[in-house]
């Protein structure tokens, strides 16, 4: 079977897989189903074999985390490949013709090498005048060859500097959720480990907030997906207008969110957190189309703050546990691990 036969052979099995399992037919979803039953990706195959086998409902902030979790890594080796062929190809060409400008200056030396061994008193002033417009034809060519290589030396120092961008946006677009525009999970992942070394060299404290919409399926049922990304989009402006410089606010995944902040205590993070819930509670969610308000959005926070034990899933483990407990203590509140139910102050 040749290569275009099984692609359809992978396309015809992703859209049926699709169907079966109710999933949108959208360049996106159809992009990674292929990418499962082509076996492109083994993690993602593994991850997604184990959904379908377990009957789990593909929602959209589901595939979307998927997508976010597997496909930017694999763009961003693409474009780091693509990027690489060419600068090596660009490294070559400057090489060459570096070589040729060496051979270039190597010939003109000669050239007046040998007119100097021919320059003697017994020389008549026709042949004076002749190797004279032999060297002017030597140097002007050498002008010419010079300047050509300036000129191709600086498309080239362009060159690199056109793949140097392309590659931090590249990289910039990895690291970023493309819905909310905010960091992703990778970017997440990343910061937290750093994060947590420079703690740990410092000393200083350093906390972490979970958050979690609440009752975002109700909203997404209720409006449709439009609406739901929306409330996404609201939720991440309401992090990155409360956030500082050092701290990093990322989408962990869904309706969940995160909040890294280094060289913070416990309850200065408590602090934080209601702060952030306030700004989110304090927005009303406006249907673009009629301008009508639709309701508003709350969120639950737990904080946990680095212990001498922890490590990047301990202390995501912890803070999700405090979520919980927010949740289930009647949500839009923040809990830490200091908080009791009576102890939660939900204003």
């Amino acid at each position: 079977m040749g290569h275009s036969d099984r692609a359809q052979a992978f396309a015809k099995t992703a859209l049926a897989l699709m169907a079966e399992r109710d999933v949108m037919p959208t360049p996106d979803n159809f992009e990674l189903f292929f990418a499962f039953c082509a076996g492109e990706t083994p993690a993602m195959s593994r991850i997604l074999g184990d959904l379908i086998e377990a009957k789990k409902e593909f929602t959209p902030e589901l595939l979307d985390d998927l997508r976010q979790r597997f496909f930017s890594d694999v763009r961003l080796e693409r474009a780091v490949d693509k990027a690489g062929a060419e600068l090596s190809n660009t490294v070559k060409t400057v090489t060459e013709r570096l070589e040729i400008a060496e051979r270039d200056a190597l010939a003109y030396g000669r050239t007046l090498t040998e007119a100097h061994g021919e320059l003697d008193a017994s020389q008549s002033p026709e042949e004076l005048h002749k190797l004279v417009d032999s060297l002017k034809a030597a140097t002007h060519e050498m002008e010419r060859r010079t300047k050509n290589l300036e000129a191709d030396l600086q498309r080239s120092s362009q060159q690199v500097n056109e793949l140097k961008s392309k590659l931090d946006d590249v990289r910039k677009e990895s690291l970023t959720d493309p819905l909310t525009g905010i960091s992703n999970r990778k970017a997440f992942d990343d910061e937290l480990n750093r994060a947590i070394s420079s703690a740990r060299e410092s000393g200083e404290p350093m906390s972490l907030c979970m958050c979690d919409i609440d009752r975002f399926k109700v909203f997404n049922d209720t409006f449709g997906h439009q609406t739901g990304d929306q409330v996404l989009r609201l939720v991440s402006q309401c992090l990155s207008e409360n956030v500082k410089g050092r701290d990093t606010a990322a989408r962990y995944g869904g309706e969940e969110f995160v909040v890294i902040l280094p060289q913070t205590a416990l309850a200065d993070s408590v602090v934080l957190a209601n702060q952030i819930r306030k700004a989110v509670e304090s927005r009303k969610l406006v249907k673009k189309s009629t301008g009508d308000v639709l309701g508003t959005i709350t969120i639950s926070i737990g904080a946990a703050q680095l212990g001498p034990d922890d490590n990047a899933a301990s202390l995501v483990q912890r803070a999700d546990a405090c979520l919980y407990a927010a949740k289930h203590a009647g949500r839009n509140r923040v809990m830490c691990e200091a908080d009791t139910p009576a102890k939660v102050d939900a204003a």
